[in-house]
């Protein structure tokens, strides 16, 4: 267990990256250590919610709901980030999950005064999302969700790091991140 300073770590990748579980495992490694998952966020809208369980369409494609889903995203990431700050005004090491790819992760930035902020871009090959994809049954995000790997490869800004970690497991993910922190490290 590491008694690190507070910080605050923002990983990010498509849905099915290993973006919640390397998250609980990293937040678990220090002493303070919160995880803030987005997705957990999301749930909290119980009424209205542009991403209702089950829901096997991409409500950014769907113009009858874009403009809440949107509203939605970015509700989400300011109370994450505000959820981020605050644990780290307290002392602890915040993780945050999210999918911050092409404009969000400015999004983030932006909202994210604390430092040190890392960023983690989780980025395994569509083949082994796939694979993941195929081994969480009920929970089914490749066939509505890869897309987000081209916008990811193609119109994220390069800050951070950017881990393939397609060939890791959660742990192996976790100790890459560790020994890799400078190039993490965004401020």
């Amino acid at each position: 267990m590491c008694a690190a300073s507070p910080s605050i770590f923002l990983i990010s990748g498509i849905p099915g990256a290993g973006k919640s579980t390397v998250s609980a495992l990293l937040a678990g490694r220090f002493r303070r250590g919160v995880h803030i998952d987005a997705d957990v966020l999301r749930l909290m809208i119980v009424s209205g919610n542009a991403w209702a369980p089950g829901q096997d369409v991409n409500p950014l494609e769907e113009p009858s709901l874009r403009d809440d889903a949107q509203r939605q995203l970015a509700l989400r990431a300011r109370h994450a980030c505000m959820l981020g700050e605050s644990f780290f005004r307290e002392g602890y090491v915040a993780v945050i999950d999210e999918i911050a790819v092409g404009g969000r992760l400015g999004d983030f930035l932006d909202q994210l005064e604390a430092s040190p902020l890392y960023v983690v871009q989780l980025a395994p090959s569509l083949e082994a999302v796939r694979a993941r994809n195929a081994g969480r049954p009920g929970k089914d995000v490749y066939a509505i969700w890869s897309h987000l790997d081209a916008v990811m490869r193609e119109t994220t800004p390069r800050v951070g790091l950017w881990l393939d970690s397609s060939a890791q497991t959660a742990a192996e993910t976790v100790e890459a991140i560790l020994s890799r922190l400078d190039e993490a490290r965004v401020r």
